[in-house]
């Protein structure tokens, strides 16, 4: 009788959980690509030499279903213009790695994200040869879901730090973006 009873609760539990948990996470789609874009605020010793910039990204998601975290792999191309004049411009393009940690809501649904990645600076000067700084680096930040019908919209700010050969590089994206 017992085993009986066991079985029917564990039939139960299995027929009922992926209902409540696509109910719960908002039928999450196992694969997604996006698009963003938006301004590049240059901060710290950046932003002395460098005026706001502009952002490109695309992105690949990996969610998985019945737990709140998935995994994003993105690439950008971050652009900014020298405040002095003389034309100078700085474009960094990086490969990046991040694990996204969906937090519990209604309706939006709000995110961290953080990873590490591939930083590729090059400083254009009309007059005189590009230099181009590799390096390692980390980024950090929030955003915010927009469930909409056919795809998602995301509104993100990530905090990026490169340590490069002159000293520290660091700037926050904020983008408007889709997934599918």
């Amino acid at each position: 009788m017992k085993r009986s009873l066991y079985l029917a609760i564990a039939t139960i539990a299995l027929v009922a959980a992926p209902r409540v948990s696509q109910a719960q996470l908002g039928l999450v789609k196992p694969f997604q690509l996006g698009i963003a874009g938006g301004a590049a605020q240059p901060m710290s010793d950046l932003k002395e030499g460098a005026d706001l910039g502009y952002n490109g990204t695309v992105a690949m998601a990996i969610n998985l279903p019945f737990i709140p975290v998935g995994l994003r792999v993105d690439g950008a191309y971050n652009g900014f213009a020298a405040k002095a004049s003389g034309g100078a411009k700085l474009h960094v393009v990086s490969a990046t790695g991040n694990v996204v940690w969906r937090l519990p809501s209604v309706g939006i649904s709000p995110y961290l994200i953080g990873g590490g990645g591939y930083y590729i600076a090059t400083t254009t000067v009309p007059t005189s040869a590009n230099i181009t700084d590799k390096n390692f680096g980390w980024n950090a930040g929030a955003g915010i879901n927009l469930p909409l019908s056919v795809f998602k919209a995301f509104v993100e700010a990530r905090y990026n730090s490169v340590k490069t050969d002159t000293g520290k590089m660091e700037f926050v994206p904020v983008t408007f973006g889709i997934m599918f």
